[in-house]
C-alpha cells in the first residue's frame, strides 16, 4: 500500500462502513500512522480521542498499530 492522505483515508472509512455496517477497527502500519500524525486534522482527532495510547480512535474507529509499514485494513467485530 502507498502513503495516503487524510482524506483518502476518510474516504476509504466510508467506504468500508457503507460496505460492512460492523467495521470497528483500523489496522494501521506504523509508517503509515506516523505519516498520517503529521496531518494536524488526524493528529488531533487521535491523540484526543483517549488518555491511554493504546485506546486512539479515529472516526469511532478503534486504531491498532501493527508492525507492517504501510498496512491499512479495516476489522469488523
Amino acid at each position: 500500500m502507498n502513503i495516503i492522505s487524510v482524506q483518502e483515508l476518510d474516504q476509504l472509512i466510508d467506504d468500508a462502513v457503507k460496505e460492512d455496517k460492523e467495521v470497528n477497527k483500523i489496522l494501521i502500519g506504523y509508517k503509515l500512522f506516523s505519516h498520517l500524525m503529521k496531518d494536524s486534522e488526524f493528529s488531533e482527532e487521535v491523540t484526543n480521542s483517549a488518555l491511554s495510547p493504546t485506546q486512539r480512535k479515529y472516526k469511532k474507529l478503534k486504531i491498532k498499530v501493527t508492525t507492517d509499514e504501510y498496512q491499512l485494513h479495516f476489522k469488523s467485530k
